[in-house]
């Protein structure tokens, strides 16, 4: 009896652990005009199995724990075995004593170009570049990681940015778009730069104060939890005084801007003539959301 009692606390805490990631993929493949290929459908699931089941951290996750995300993939061609496509990768985080889920990463990535072979395995090596596909879906799981982990503990993603950051140098022994300093400025390359340059060290401090601080007080206290917002907004302005229109700003913008018009209006108040002066400033391509914001 106490064997068949032990077996059954071995399978019961193996199912509460689970991989970090719960991963919903889309390939929306009708620009190609054969949108009716199997080959998408094989991909998209082959996908979604290789994000949401991969262990990607040597950390424990129970199964409600698991970082919700979406990939979604935009195939503009194909030939053959080579895809053009663009992937807009999401994630989100459950917010403290609520029933709501903040939007926490939300990156559009133009250079997404990659083969693939229907049924090929997916299999991720950090230390070497043998699929931009495999290595483009690693360094936005890795991202996601690091945000995540930042909106929980200080500083506690940078670890994961690191990976990423090998998933880049590796990446640069290929031809591909995306991983090098010459690709351009809105790049996975510039993005993980950016995260961990000495220049933008306060922007884990704006993730972990917006929602730790911020959103997940505010069932208990919504005006010292809005209170919190404004002062990331304050970091936020100190990157931009730094290094104007840096593209962590950006970013962070295109995640946040629509929930914070929502969260400033409406409920207790708080003072926001200047927060909305610095918010034009800081982020006028949002200027449509903060006009929605009224006191």
């Amino acid at each position: 009896m106490r064997t068949l009692i032990a077996i059954f606390v071995i399978l019961f805490s193996i199912q509460l652990q689970a991989q970090e990631l719960d991963a919903v993929v889309v390939i929306n493949a009708e620009q190609t005009g054969k949108a009716e290929l199997q080959v998408f459908r094989t991909l998209e699931r082959a996908l979604t199995e290789f994000i949401s089941n991969t262990k990607w951290t040597d950390r424990r996750y129970k199964q409600q724990e698991r970082i919700d995300c979406s990939f979604n993939i935009i195939v503009q061609q194909i030939d053959s075995d080579a895809f053009q496509a663009t992937i807009q990768v999401q994630s989100s985080r459950p917010v403290f004593n609520s029933n709501y889920d903040s939007p926490v990463f939300n990156f559009n990535d133009r250079n997404f170009n990659f083969d693939y072979v229907e049924f090929q395995p997916l299999i991720f090596n950090p230390n070497s570049f043998d699929s931009n596909l495999v290595s483009v879906i690693a360094f936005y799981a890795y991202t996601i990681i690091g945000y995540d982990s930042n909106t929980f503990k200080l500083n506690d993603g940078d670890k994961y940015f690191q990976i990423a950051k090998q998933i880049v140098t590796t990446a640069q022994s290929g031809n591909d778009r995306g991983w090098k300093p010459q690709d351009g400025n809105q790049t996975r390359y510039r993005l993980n730069e950016d995260l961990l340059s000495p220049n933008f060290k306060d922007f884990s401090r704006v993730m972990y104060s917006y929602h730790r601080e911020g959103l997940d007080v505010m069932a208990d206290d919504q005006k010292s939890g809005k209170q919190a917002v404004v002062n990331t907004v304050a970091l936020l302005k100190a990157m931009y005084n730094k290094r104007p229109n840096n593209f962590l700003n950006r970013v962070f913008f295109d995640s946040k801007a629509e929930e914070m018009a929502s969260m400033f209006s409406g409920g207790p108040q708080v003072k926001i003539t200047d927060l909305l002066d610095t918010l034009n400033r800081i982020a006028p391509t949002k200027s449509t959301f903060w006009r929605q914001i009224t006191f």
